[in-house]
């Protein structure tokens, strides 16, 4: 390791000592893990696969999580309960996939301890973080990849040149859907209580007796997620804002309700309709069908183009009507992948990443616009009129 400069920086009242590396192609990427469920999982499934990197420390508030990271470390990691003393490792990047409320926090004192970061979608619980994160990442020159993974993925990216060139003439309107079952059998170990700290794993949310199914189910408690609209829609919006140029919608119109899972804060069916210039945007969806999965479809005056997470169909509007797509692409394995590539490039090169902050924001702001619209009567105007 050459060590181009050190400096002392203040973080969450305490000095943490940053350092600054000039990397080789080689290099070994050292990684911090600050929330280590599930998602957590898939993202060092990802980096394995990506390799050139090592866990250095792994912070989560329950014990269970943070021993199994350790474990794939092959006993090198150090484990904390307090994600601050990970920062104060001798790291070069921190992976975040903690639930909401915690990702602004967290990844706003990484970034102050002169960490790069990895930070799990949507970057914000609330739409006013937006800015605080933003000016987080462009006051320093620390590395944030947002967790927006069809931004690496190749038929993505694909699609995207097509819109823009002009191939499917004017889009008009942007389709979106996402059909996932919460009622199916997805078995849990059940929580050691005497394994966790429920109280920091609240955080700054309200003190609330422990619960296993907000435990495992936070995306839908208003207190620590947004329900569908900050965790699926939040994925597709972002794809309409970079094929389309744009970032937030003018009006959002909600029809939602809670028909199945009465116990959530976030309603399980949803339609759901956001007007931008020149084009809108519908989404729908619920938790209790998984038929047809996720997609979109961009709809223009020449073709429409149709793509999910395994490829993608273009459709000739002056073809006949039981013809096969005029064109289809396929990417042959996760996103997620390219897209943990695509940071750890970043980290040794010192470029911009393919999903930067304000792409992040602007996604995770319209599925807050969203739930706003739905908690406001149905519908609001972006900002709001005075």
């Amino acid at each position: 390791m050459t060590t181009t400069r050190r400096s002392f920086l203040m973080a969450s009242g305490m000095t943490a000592l940053a350092s600054a590396r000039v990397f080789g192609a080689n290099d070994t990427i050292r990684i911090g893990v600050i929330g280590a469920g599930r998602r957590m999982k898939n993202l060092l499934d990802a980096a394995d696969k990506v390799g050139g990197c090592q866990i250095v420390a792994v912070s989560d508030v329950y014990g269970p999580y943070r021993d199994a990271v350790r474990e794939r470390s092959n006993g090198l990691a150090t484990t904390h309960l307090d994600y601050h003393e990970v920062l104060q490792k001798d790291l070069d990047a921190v992976i975040i996939a903690t639930p909401d409320h915690w990702h602004v926090k967290i990844a706003v004192d990484a970034l102050s301890a002169g960490k790069d970061v990895y930070l799990e979608k949507p970057v914000t619980h609330a739409f006013n973080e937006g800015q605080t994160l933003t000016r987080a990442v462009r006051s320093g020159k620390q590395i944030l990849q947002c967790g927006m993974q069809q931004r690496s993925w190749t038929h993505f990216r694909d699609a995207v040149d097509l819109i823009q060139s002009g191939s499917l003439g004017r889009v008009t309107q942007v389709r979106t859907y996402w059909w996932q079952n919460y009622n199916r059998d997805w078995p849990e170990k059940p929580v050691d209580q005497q394994a966790l700290d429920w109280k920091a794993w609240l955080g700054s949310a309200p003190d609330q007796p422990f619960s296993q199914e907000k435990f495992f189910q936070w995306r839908w408690y208003w207190n620590f997620g947004g329900g569908a609209m900050t965790d699926l829609f939040t994925h597709w919006i972002d794809v309409a804002n970079w094929a389309m140029k744009t970032e937030l919608p003018e009006k959002a119109f909600m029809l939602a309700d809670k028909r199945v899972f009465q116990n959530w804060d976030c309603p399980d069916t949803i339609q759901a309709g956001f007007r931008y210039p020149g084009f809108d945007v519908v989404y729908e969806g619920m938790m209790a069908s998984s038929i047809d999965d996720g997609g979109l479809e961009f709809r223009g005056t020449d073709a429409t183009l149709k793509i999910n997470r395994g490829a993608f169909s273009v459709y000739r509007e002056d073809a006949p009507r039981d013809q096969n797509p005029v064109l289809t692409a396929r990417s042959y394995r996760d996103g997620t992948i390219e897209h943990m590539q695509n940071f750890f490039e970043c980290v040794r090169s010192r470029k911009e990443p393919n999903a930067p902050v304000e792409a992040g924001v602007a996604a995770a702001g319209a599925g807050h616009i969203g739930n706003l619209a739905y908690n406001h009567g149905g519908q609001i105007t972006w900002p709001p009129k005075m």
